[in-house]
Order: C-alpha cells, then sequence, then structure tokens
C-alpha cells in the first residue's frame, strides 16, 4: 500500500490559516460554546475520544497528539505511518475514560477537540475540560448526517479550510446518494435488521442511538425497537423479533451463531443474511461512530439492496480509503479488509 502524496503533504503546508475576514467573528463549536484563545496556527490537538481522533486524523493527521487506544498492528498499514505510531493518550470522554487532566496538560495541547452529543451533558463537560485546563475545548457534532457542517466547522478552528472542502463534500455526495437511493426503495421492501455487538451478539442498540444510526440513514427497520441506547438481550429475543438481516460486530459471534440451531431459526440465518461488519482500521457501521461509517453506507446499501447498489464494494473502499486515511490499500489490504464481510 502508498500512502498518497497529496496527503503526505498535508503536514508540510499550512493551509488556508484564519485571516482577518475571521477576526471579527469570534470563533465557536456546536455547542455554540464560545471558544477564546484558540492559538494560531494550531499545531498541536489533543482528541477527546475515538471519534474525534479519527475525524481529526481525516483532516489533519499532522495535528494529532496520539490516539485514545494504540492502534493495533493490523490496523497500522492502513494509516500514515507517522500517524499510526503516535502514542495512546487515553481518552476523556465517554466509556471508560482513561486520561487524566495532568497527562493532556504535558502534552501541551493548542486545543482539546471532542466529537458527539451537543447535548447539555456534553457541553458542560466541554466548560470543565477547559474550565480546568485552561485550554480551548471544542465540541462539534458527531452525527452521521452533519458530518459535512462537522468538517468545514472544524477546518476552519484549525485554520484548515481549504484542506476540509473537499472532505465536505465527499461526505455530502455520499450522504445525498444514500438517501436518493433508498428513497426509492418502498417502506415495506426495508429489511428488518438486527445489529450483533459483543462476542455473544447479545449487546445491540435500540432505534435512536448513535451505534445504529447508519443503519437508521440507510432505512433499515430495527427489530430492537426504539428507545436508543444499548441494550442487553437473549437469544430468545432475536428469534422472536426474526430479523431478516444481521449485522455482526464480531466475527467470532458470526462463526458461531451459523453452527447455533437457534440463530439459524431466524429469517437472517435461514437465508444466509448474517454479514460480518469491515473493521480495519475502524469500524464501518459502528465501533466508533465517526466518519469511518462514510464507507459503511455503501456496504450496508450493498448488503441491504443489492439492486439499488450495484457497484463494486472494493473499488470504492480503495477510492475512500485514499481520501479519508491517506493511503491506499493494495489488492490483499483489501482481502483483509472485507474477509467475511460479503
Amino acid at each position: 500500500m502508498r500512502p498518497d502524496r497529496r496527503s503526505l503533504l498535508i503536514g508540510s503546508a499550512a493551509l488556508a490559516l484564519a485571516g482577518p475576514a475571521h477576526a471579527a467573528e469570534p470563533l465557536r463549536d456546536d455547542a455554540g460554546r464560545a471558544l477564546d484563545g484558540v492559538k494560531r496556527p494550531v499545531a498541536r490537538v489533543f482528541p477527546a475520544g475515538p471519534p474525534a481522533a479519527i475525524l481529526l486524523y481525516t483532516l489533519a493527521p499532522d495535528l494529532l497528539l496520539g490516539w485514545p487506544r494504540a492502534i493495533r498492528p493490523a490496523e497500522k498499514p492502513y494509516l500514515l505511518p507517522q500517524a499510526a505510531d503516535l502514542p495512546e493518550v487515553g481518552r476523556l470522554t465517554g466509556r471508560g475514560n482513561t486520561a487524566n487532566l495532568e497527562a493532556v496538560l504535558a502534552l501541551k495541547p493548542d486545543l482539546i477537540l471532542d466529537i458527539g452529543s451537543t447535548a447539555e451533558t456534553y457541553r458542560s463537560l466541554a466548560d470543565r475540560v477547559q474550565d480546568q485546563t485552561g485550554i480551548p475545548t471544542a465540541l462539534l457534532d458527531g452525527r452521521l448526517a452533519s458530518t459535512p457542517a462537522t468538517y468545514r466547522r472544524l477546518g476552519r478552528l484549525l485554520g484548515r479550510e481549504a484542506a476540509a472542502e473537499p472532505l465536505a463534500a465527499l461526505a455530502e455526495g455520499i450522504l445525498a446518494t444514500m438517501r436518493e437511493r433508498v428513497a426509492a426503495v418502498p417502506p415495506e421492501k426495508r429489511p428488518r435488521v438486527y445489529l450483533a455487538r459483543g462476542p455473544r451478539g447479545l449487546e445491540t442498540a435500540r432505534a435512536g442511538a448513535i451505534n445504529v444510526e447508519a443503519l437508521a440513514l440507510m432505512g433499515a427497520v430495527d427489530v430492537a425497537g426504539p428507545g436508543g441506547g444499548l441494550a442487553q438481550v437473549s437469544p430468545e429475543d432475536v428469534v422472536t423479533w426474526a430479523p431478516e438481516v444481521i449485522v455482526a460486530l464480531d466475527p467470532a459471534f458470526a462463526a458461531a451463531a451459523r453452527q447455533d440451531p437457534l440463530w439459524q431459526a431466524t429469517p437472517a440465518l435461514a437465508r444466509n443474511r448474517l454479514y460480518v461488519s469491515p473493521s480495519l482500521p475502524f469500524g464501518w457501521v459502528d465501533f466508533p461512530p465517526s466518519v469511518n461509517r462514510l464507507v459503511g453506507l455503501w456496504w450496508l446499501g450493498r448488503i441491504l439492496y443489492p439492486a439499488q447498489f450495484p457497484e463494486d464494494i472494493r473499488a470504492i473502499a480503495r477510492d475512500l480509503y485514499g481520501r479519508l486515511y491517506h493511503v491506499t490499500p493494495d489488492d490483499p489490504a483489501l482481502d483483509r479488509v472485507l474477509a467475511g464481510a460479503l
């Protein structure tokens, strides 16, 4: 695999630094919070969680200070070497916070970046982190549908508007294509889907949760019902719900389910429609919920609506990996990504 030449230039070019036209307008994040004292140029950014790290990497890998979880050996070939080797810095937000403020301060970031919900709870958390560290802390909208606007907002915060615009336009085009093609499918033809998380496949997400946002955008009916958030269920629940498609995150679960008579009682297994979401270097459907899901939308279209999505998923993945991850995978690398996914 080879790094894209244009991506290697990102770190050496000061792209479109904020100019006088922006001086009169205070910088704000997506929660409406004023961000005073953002250093120009921004040179060091601490990602508060995995969604922020991935979004930042796609736009400005040279600004990333580290990863909430160190990049694993199997993931490294899909990322720029200098970024893949960055240290583990922990996370400030989300489940399982592992970073502490002293460690954050020791890294001397110019900006702390969080991506996700902009509800009051997370706004208050951003205020608290900013007050305790004295470092501007930006909270940006992590909803999949907001990706174009989020790229543009981040581009302005970083002084990288020129680099952000092609990514925003790319996201706009993908989202528009998905909406147009799904709209052509009658509601009664849209499949009932179960998202199987974990090694037993018994953790799922109810409609409204960010974890099933990509499935919802693709018109899938969440058999777990409404309510948002993650839920623990039983195999009997899944059999009762009778999903027509199962999207699994763990290959071990998928292998076990194909041999289990209880899971085989579902329409999905009876019709061989259990699929494992690709996960290299990041998940295509969930885990974490960031811009990595843009690739996954094409894959979901292919498995949910084959007639509406005849494109070669390998060609699409190769192109989007080059644009988002700055490395174009070769055929063996794509084979590893797509193993068990189709």
